[in-house]
């Protein structure tokens, strides 16, 4: 039997877990205030993912950049393609919070919204 401590992000109380795994089987999740840390850790160690967050370029826009950010959460193992496809994103003004600037991303399914806007 493997134990494995994380600490977990499902809320702001950022519980000390402790994960008892046999092989891949999880056995239990001890450490958690409430149902979310028990999720967050089964999902972490089965299947991890993310909301990535990050700036694409604005043209004829009042900012040179807005904020943009994953709708939801995108496997872990995608983020680096997901960075790397918004990377060559520009846009044209006018942009409001919520327009799907990227739809989806890394083939996970998953659009980039904007969550800044910027006028002309």
């Amino acid at each position: 039997m493997k134990k494995i401590n994380l600490i977990c992000i499902g809320c702001p109380m950022g519980c000390p877990l402790t994960i008892e795994k046999d092989g891949s089987k999880i056995i239990s999740v001890t450490g958690n205030t409430c149902p979310r840390g028990d999720a967050y850790a089964r999902k972490e160690l089965t299947n991890p993912t993310r909301i990535v967050t990050s700036t694409v370029a604005v043209e004829g826009g009042d900012v040179m950049r807005i904020s943009v950010k994953t709708k939801q959460d995108i496997p872990k193992d995608k983020i680096f393609a997901c960075v790397k496809e918004l990377k060559n994103v520009s846009i044209k003004a006018p942009v409001h919070i919520g327009d799907v600037i990227l739809e989806n991303v890394a083939g996970t399914g998953v659009d980039v919204v904007a969550t800044k806007g910027s006028s002309w």
